[in-house]
């Protein structure tokens, strides 16, 4: 008899919210990849379950995909999470499935958004001003205009569609602008995707370096745009290996760390930076109030938007906005104590 209750109480300590560490409160974070960007989210979020003392799950689909999501919330929601925060992947497709997850628990998005869902909150930047702010750059870096490449995961998720039409926006000067030809600029073939796996994305940005290179070797103007956080450090790699470094320019998105190593080289001109550690931290707290009942927090558009920066090599003032801008080394360092906090 002993044994058999013993069993029943296994399976149901199984079926019950997992509150073995005396957390009642349990929310979750579900990314779109694994990339080391999430490394800064993941840091966030600790800091927050630390001062909240409150139990925080956090997954990463290991191949990207909205099957693997799908699997991880709901196994989350089989422990009784009281509320989940997810990076979306494909909003037109997934917006069923999310409307599903927020009739069972408190549902957010952080750093990919599917505004037609159901979801309480979006967490994030505004991509396309972003985008723009990444155009700007590509202008500073190559103000006679020519031949840009862009890169970037998924073209399905809203930050992608976001980020690049904000870049061609800002070269043609005009909202909706439609390629190829953008101002000066012009597109190279289409954007270029990789499924969000990062040794693609290195053979995708190896492979266009090499079709481009005879301009480039021609002195054509050439510069290539990485939209995720690991495109940059894979079109340096590209870069490096052909020695082709300084012979174009390279513009990013977000804060690897090979990218701010890349910038204070002079290797790459800049990148816009979101704030990774604050989407972890406020989707914490915005999970926790919403599990307390306390409906406060939430903005009245739906959008909580997390400002982004520019990471140059000097820093100074932005030329069209007066902004600060970030000096890579110093950002570099800040990232490092944040981590070292979490």
């Amino acid at each position: 008899m002993r044994s058999g209750f013993l069993t029943v109480a296994a399976v149901l300590a199984l079926l019950l919210p997992a509150c073995s560490d005396g957390k009642a409160t349990k929310v979750a974070i579900v990314t779109n990849n694994p990339a080391d960007f999430w490394n800064i989210v993941e840091a966030g979020a600790r800091k927050a379950e630390a001062e909240m003392s409150v139990g925080v799950e956090f997954r990463r689909p290991a191949n990207g995909t909205a099957a693997e999501q799908k699997q991880i919330v709901e196994a989350l929601l089989a422990q009784g999470m009281n509320g989940i925060a997810i990076s979306v992947l494909d909003p037109e497709n997934q917006t069923t499935f999310l409307n599903e997850i927020a009739g069972q628990t408190n549902l957010i998005t952080q750093d990919n958004d599917a505004p037609l869902s159901k979801r309480l909150a979006y967490i994030g930047t505004d991509n396309y001003l972003a985008g723009k702010a990444v155009g700007r750059l590509v202008k500073e870096a190559m103000p006679e205009g020519g031949t840009i490449a862009v890169f970037v995961g998924v073209m399905t998720s809203l930050n992608a569609q976001q980020r690049f039409q904000g870049v061609v926006d800002e070269l043609a000067g005009q909202k909706d602008a439609k390629g190829p030809t953008y101002g000066k600029y012009t597109l190279y073939g289409d954007v270029r995707t990789d499924g969000t796996e990062l040794k693609v994305a290195k053979d995708v940005a190896a492979t266009v370096l090499g079709e481009l290179e005879p301009k480039i070797n021609a002195g054509e103007k050439v510069c290539m745009i990485g939209l995720y956080a690991y495109n940059p450090p894979a079109i340096l790699t590209a870069a490096r290996e052909r020695n082709l470094v300084g012979k174009f320019k390279i513009v990013g998105f977000d804060e690897d760390s090979e990218t701010l190593r890349g910038i204070d080289k002079g290797e790459i001109h800049g990148t816009v930076v979101q704030d990774p550690f604050g989407f972890g931290y406020e989707s914490v707290k915005m999970l926790v109030q919403l599990a307390k009942g306390d409906k406060s927090g939430l903005p009245a558009d739906g959008l909580k938007a997390v400002p982004h920066r520019i990471v140059t090599k000097a820093g100074g003032k932005d030329p069209v906005t007066g902004e600060t801008r970030l000096v890579a080394v110093d950002y570099a360092k800040e990232l490092e104590t944040l981590m070292k906090k979490k």
